[in-house]
């Protein structure tokens, strides 16, 4: 039996991106959420709560990123140059944020101004990552030949009313991925206001998830024919049910007693959009012109990649994991990374 080596790293490009935006989507949503806290010592507490473990989370940006030239390269030269200002901006407003991090417990007086640019920078990043998103479910112009092609459009061509919906659609569930998270790990003021600000954040993240799958298949014959058409109607079905029962399951549990709930609930919500847009997308590295075989790397130059994916992947798994236990449970204003 031969192994389908595209189709298998395209699924691990698949991981990665649901692991990134799950992992470094609370801690982009509790910088969202960052300025409206009640107080100083709160801000402390939700900085705390996600400080130890945040340079992590990014890992997978950085995995995706090299699994994407090492296994796709003309996905990625097709991609790249298409989100060029978006991804800069992103990185810039994430190096804003880091800093935030190493300065504001340090600060006097310029406290305020690392708040600004730890709640900017995690705005700003997560309106990027969803207009990346929105730009490539609208699809990228190629041209050239079928052995070479090329980005064709503009650098500004990502930038559509789509795109912008796509935006907001994230910042408002990264928001409500901090927000729970704040009810799993912080106690007293700060986790009562994660409660009041879950509810919000989930009934605008389900409209903006509601306007994305209206939107996608009026636009698009190829995704209307993928989930309208029989038989195939028959089988996705469960997909929009389940998101609506895990959205009523989130929003009963968000008072408590049960404070994991309301996280595992927006996690399984984040993963069930995500594997709504991957069939709506299948089988394409670069809507609507290149399948992920076509843009595959060589089988020599799978197999090897393949080899270092095994070595690496469990590691960094390992690492997370342990990163995790080691700082769990609840996290108050005086202790952990900024504690005095």
């Amino acid at each position: 039996m031969t192994l389908d080596l595209p189709l298998l790293f395209a699924l691990l490009l698949g991981f990665g991106i649901a692991l990134y935006v799950v992992m470094d989507g609370f801690d982009l949503g509790i910088g969202v959420l960052f300025l409206f806290a009640p107080g100083d010592k709160d801000r402390d507490a939700m900085m705390n709560s996600v400080a130890p473990i945040w340079d992590g989370n990014e890992t997978w940006l950085v995995l995706g990123g090299t699994v994407l030239i090492a296994a796709f390269p003309v996905a990625y030269a097709c991609l790249l140059p298409a989100f060029y200002v978006p991804l800069m901006v992103m990185l810039f407003a994430l190096i804003f944020r880091g800093i935030a991090f190493e300065f504001r417990f340090r600060a006097g007086r310029n406290r305020r101004l690392w708040d600004w640019a730890f709640a900017g920078g995690s705005t700003l990043a997560a309106l990027c990552q969803g207009m990346v998103l929105g730009g490539f479910i609208h699809g990228i112009p190629v041209g050239g030949t079928a052995s070479l092609p090329v980005f064709t459009g503009s650098a500004l061509g990502f930038f559509s009313w789509f795109a912008v919906a796509s935006g907001f659609g994230v910042v408002a569930g990264y928001t409500l991925l901090g927000a729970t998270w704040l009810i799993l790990k912080t106690a007293g003021s700060t986790g009562d206001f994660g409660r009041r600000a879950a509810r919000p954040a989930l009934l605008v993240t389900l409209a903006f998830i509601g306007l994305v799958s209206l939107w996608t298949p009026l636009a698009h014959a190829t995704i209307r024919e993928r989930w309208f058409s029989l038989p195939n109607i028959l089988f996705l079905w469960p997909v929009p049910f389940v998101t609506a029962l895990t959205a009523a399951v989130i929003w009963r549990t968000i008072p408590g007693p049960r404070e994991a709930l309301p996280f595992i609930g927006a996690v399984a919500l984040f993963l069930l959009a995500l594997a709504g847009l991957g069939v709506s997308l299948f089988p394409y590295a670069v809507p609507w012109s290149i399948t992920i075989w076509q843009a595959a790397s060589s089988t020599a130059t799978l197999e090897f990649t393949g080899v270092g994916v095994l070595l690496i992947l469990p590691v960094i798994l390992a690492y997370l994991a342990y990163s995790h236990w080691i700082f769990r449970g609840k996290v108050g204003a005086g202790s952990g990374y900024g504690g005095h």
